[in-house]
């Protein structure tokens, strides 16, 4: 019985130590489980940090202008403030840069195209008085208005030739020269360049019944005036006329015009 006891005694020391061995492993794991209890603690933790933290710096700005730091991208300063039309466009795009710097427009085709015509002529030495020599000259009926004729000079030369004044005008033997219509004095000298054309109108008759009755004519005889305007220079042109022409001391010629329609408006 004693030695019963004493087994017993032995085995329920036995047991004791192994619950107080359980116990100590017990408390073991409890640390690795209050480890992972901080661990989720600890976002609270590093977020109080954060707010005691002072405030970052601005970022800084990038060439063209958007931050390019990552607090401030998203929709807040990359998608509204700073891309799009703000920065992205006029400002600081590509394409606006180019438009900002592009050169004035010019004043339109009529500009450019002048431009060319008088860059061209400058190749050209001086110019020379347009004569019957250096030039072919025509005369025709136009329906409008009536009782007109349409005169043509054309440079067949190889350089400017300056058309100065009005034709002076002979009909068959006439003494006298035609009337000009000092109205119609251009601004300028007409210059014509190699194959360009110049116009004078000739009104035949002034109103009816104010002078003597029409004369018919078959010929008419072109000339030229100079630079000085006293009588004529070079060689005259001289033309057939239309059929059934006639003429009176009211009529009048225009001065030359570079338009055709700058001439038949008188």
């Amino acid at each position: 019985m004693r030695s019963n006891r004493i087994r017993t005694t032995v085995i329920a020391a036995t047991a004791l130590l192994a619950a107080l061995s359980l116990t100590a492993c017990s408390g073991d794991n409890g640390s690795t489980s209050d480890n992972g209890k901080a661990g989720a603690s600890a976002p609270a933790a590093n977020s109080a940090a954060t707010q005691s933290q002072p405030p970052a710096a601005a970022p800084e700005k990038d060439a063209t202008g958007a931050d390019s730091g990552t607090p401030n991208s998203g929709t807040r300063n990359v998608g509204t403030q700073n891309s799009g039309t703000r920065n992205a466009g006029t400002q600081n795009s590509g394409s606006g840069t180019t438009t900002n710097n592009a050169p004035p427009a010019t004043n339109g085709d009529k500009g450019t195209a002048g431009s060319v015509e008088q860059a061209s002529k400058t190749t050209y030495s001086k110019p020379v008085t347009c004569t019957g020599d250096n030039t072919k000259t025509a005369v025709s009926k136009v329906s409008r208005p009536i009782n007109h004729l349409l005169l043509t000079v054309t440079n067949t030369g190889s350089k400017l030739c300056n058309a100065y004044y009005a034709p002076k005008l002979r009909f068959d033997d006439a003494q006298a020269v035609f009337p000009i219509l000092d109205d119609s004095q251009p601004q300028a000298v007409v210059t014509l360049a190699p194959g360009e054309s110049a116009y004078a109108a000739i009104g035949l008759t002034g109103e009816p019944g104010a002078g003597p009755a029409p004369r018919k004519a078959a010929h008419l005889q072109v000339n030229f005036a100079g630079k000085s305007n006293v009588g004529s220079t070079g060689t005259p042109a001289e033309l057939k006329l239309p059929a059934n022409t006639y003429w009176d001391d009211n009529g009048f010629v225009t001065y030359w015009q570079t338009e055709m329609a700058d001439a038949l408006q008188y």
